[in-house]
């Protein structure tokens, strides 16, 4: 069952595939989009077709440039709408404490904190926009956004390559019903691991909201 699932999504056109998971990483980069947008799932899904080198190096690199290009256009929408963007309707209703977190840290980290905040869920969805935001230079912002795509989408694409190719090799050992059983208890696992993850992430910029910083200077 899980291998002609596994087999089925490889078996789908290469450019399409990859295409799509670029899409979704684009777009739960995107400020206002990636609280909806499951980039880092599709991503998981997508990985477990990785099964060449070639399969593997071509969505590596699609992702780590939708990556890229999202975190692009959320640093322009902070250079755009400046620190008044954390008053809109959009950051007051999803990230608030997160965007606060996003601006201390770049206060206090720079770039190394647009490198960091890619393994943050929710986190990394503000961080571009914050970074415009804050006066940080693109030149500076750029690399460090590629450097952390890159080795955010080589560690995802890896573990998702690792868990369908492991899929496979469970299933080859046990019958039909307890292969339910695995498939069962393994998105249970997933979906407690990504809600544990956004729950400390939000936990975290909680903590340091009740921080005292200094304005962020305004940008025409």
């Amino acid at each position: 069952m899980v291998t002609d699932l596994l087999n089925w999504l490889q078996s789908l056109p290469q450019p399409a595939l990859v295409g799509a998971t670029g899409t979704l990483v684009l777009l739960e980069c995107t400020i206002g989009l990636g609280f909806i947008a499951p980039g880092e799932s599709g991503l998981l899904v997508a990985a477990t077709t990785a099964t060449t080198v070639p399969r593997f190096l071509i969505l590596w690199a699609v992702v780590t440039a939708c990556a890229g290009v999202g975190d692009s256009i959320g640093y322009a929408i902070g250079r755009r709408f400046g620190p008044r963007l954390r008053e809109t309707k959009l950051i007051q209703r999803y990230g608030t404490d997160a965007w606060d977190k996003a601006t201390g840290i770049l206060q206090r980290r720079g770039a190394w904190a647009v490198f960091f905040a890619r393994f943050l869920p929710v986190v990394r969805t503000l961080t571009p926009a914050a970074a415009g935001t804050s006066g940080l230079p693109y030149r500076k912002f750029l690399p460090a956004v590629l450097a952390g795509a890159a080795s955010w989408s080589v560690l995802h694409i890896s573990i998702g390559a690792a868990l369908g190719e492991a899929a496979r090799q469970v299933e080859g050992a046990l019958s039909t019903g307890g292969m339910i059983v695995v498939a069962a208890l393994a998105a249970v696992a997933v979906f407690f691991l990504l809600r544990y993850k956004r729950k400390k992430a939000l936990a975290v910029a909680a903590g340091d909201s009740d921080e005292k910083r200094e304005p962020l200077t305004p940008h025409s």
